[in-house]
């Protein structure tokens, strides 16, 4: 006898379909698998004959296999438990109607249905391919909230009894469109910021065009207010950047009852002491890393220094590509990192270099030691580089005032400028200023000769590299599009300039 059903397991964030096959001939009995299923996944013929046995189901004497096809791809999880035991209790003479149906969820040896990392992009795929879903009731909300119609059952004995039409049962389904709509609430404002105009300018200016940016400040100026209120003005993410970011934190293990989606925009902040594979991700299953976790939203490092070189060093390509490749003996995995560098920094040791309130103790060979930690290559990749000075005790003290710089009125201007970007790369898979290539600056950055001359002597007196040329342009094409402007005026590259010159030399 032969039974065919559906499951799937992970490979990045994707879920890629498995048929599981399961055949019973004559010969000494047995239970083989086969088709290169690997740790969890090899063992889950074991959990599924156990899990049979104590739900009441006795299987005939007879050489059985079971076959997980594609054959020639590594698989791993206890994604299949279910789908095995299905096919084992048709073998033993159960009938069932298992079509159209993906069968996804950890059995235990006593038949319960345990719940799974990493089920909502099982969803997608089952909704993508216009299947039904069975998962495990623990699993049932976070799978539903992918579209898919959703049956979610507490035990082996359950789904049984469903398929054989003994029981009956309503999928679960949620529409993502409606809690994609819900209004957020961050519970802070770039209004609670008093002062620093500079720094919520450029702030504003990275949030548009989705620019990276770096803020240097002696303590307690306002770096980490300023990049915390981030998301605050950051567009509203579209259902496909919700779908793709939900999709990165089930596999993670990061969503629970009471945050079941991603509706705000990721907003990471790894210790000073995380290590490089922490951070673009891999372990022994090449699981994500913090740059994948911030895909779509922020990456806040706060004492840039203060993390390791190596650590650093590993950035470099994801923020150039937008992805991260994870190479590890089990798999080789594409990760998505398309995120925004939030860094922040004292400009010395000690970190009052150039305060007015308190003097730097720090010699000019530390001052240059502590900078030398964050490398020119790194440097050349943040678009924004702004000084955050000190408050006067004047403004401080000062009650909150209107200074246009309130996260409501800032992310009206983010949105705006996100239309005219969405409107201008239409068809393509830019969707900010930022990530222009080329062909891009060429067609929409053409300067006037007057600001071609602005480029040309700032290149010149400071030595700026031809990545720092192409930022310029794409931070004076943001500007000109926060002002509205078709054109990218003279005072517009003026400003984008004035952002990649650090004011610290010593």
């Amino acid at each position: 006898m032969f039974v065919k059903l559906k499951s799937a397991f992970l490979f990045g964030i994707d879920a890629k379909p498995v048929d599981v096959e399961v055949d019973s001939a004559r010969g000494l009995p047995s239970i083989n698998i086969i088709g290169l299923a690997q740790g969890a996944a090899k063992e889950s013929k074991d959990r599924a004959l156990h899990a049979l046995q104590n739900s009441g189901f006795k299987l005939p004497p007879r050489k059985i296999t079971i076959n997980l096809a594609p054959a020639d791809v590594k698989k791993q999880g206890s994604y299949f438990d279910l789908a095995i035991a299905l096919g084992l209790a048709c073998i033993s003479g159960v009938k069932m109607d298992v079509e159209g149906y993906v069968f996804a969820s950890e059995v235990s040896l006593d038949g319960q249905l345990r719940g799974l990392s990493g089920i909502f992009p099982v969803g997608v795929f089952a909704k993508q391919n216009n299947l039904k879903l069975i998962v495990s009731k623990a699993n049932e909300r976070e799978a539903a909230l992918s579209g898919a119609s959703t049956y979610g059952f507490d035990s082996l004995l359950e789904v049984v009894n469903f398929l054989s039409g003994v029981i009956n049962k309503k999928p679960t389904v949620f529409n993502i469109e409606m809690l994609s709509k819900t209004e957020i609430s961050y519970g802070m404002d770039f209004s609670d910021i008093k002062g620093q105009m500079k720094a919520k300018r450029a702030a504003l200016i990275a949030a548009c065009g989705f620019h990276n940016m770096l803020l240097v400040g002696p303590p307690g100026v306002g770096k980490t207010m300023i990049a915390k209120r981030l998301p605050t003005i950051l567009p509203d993410m579209s259902e496909d950047e919700i779908l793709q970011t939900t999709k990165i934190y089930s596999i993670a293990g990061k969503l629970s009852e009471s945050n079941p989606i991603v509706t705000k925009r990721p907003f990471r902040s790894p210790h000073t002491t995380s290590s490089d594979v922490s951070l673009i991700g891999g372990g022994v299953n090449a699981n994500p890393g913090e740059i994948t976790l911030a895909h779509n939203g922020i990456l806040f490092l706060d004492e840039f220094p203060e993390f390791k070189r190596n650590v650093l060093e590993v950035l470099r390509q994801p923020m150039e590509d937008g992805v991260v490749t994870v190479s590890r003996a089990a798999a080789k995995i594409t990760y998505p990192s398309n995120f925004m560098l939030v860094a922040s920094m004292n400009p010395c040791k000690c970190g009052y270099y150039g305060s007015k309130k308190r003097e730097c103790s720090c010699t000019i060979a530390q001052i240059k030691q502590y900078r030398s930690k964050v490398s020119g290559p790194i440097m050349d990749r943040i678009d924004i580089q702004v000084n955050v000075d000190e408050v006067d005790y004047d403004k401080l003290a000062s009650e909150r005032l209107n200074d246009g710089f309130s996260s409501s009125s800032m992310k009206a201007v983010v949105e705006k400028v996100y239309k005219i970007q969405k409107n201008r790369f239409s068809n393509t898979d830019i969707h900010y200023n930022s990530q222009m290539g080329e062909k891009e600056l060429e067609k929409y950055c053409k300067l006037s000769k007057q600001s071609r001359e602005i480029v040309k002597l700032a290149v010149e007196r400071f030595g700026l590299s031809g990545r720092s040329y192409s930022k310029i342009l794409k931070l004076a094409r943001t500007i000109s599009d926060i002002e509205s402007s078709e054109d990218i005026l003279p005072i517009h590259v003026k400003e984008a300039v004035s952002y990649r010159i650090m004011d610290w030399d010593v």
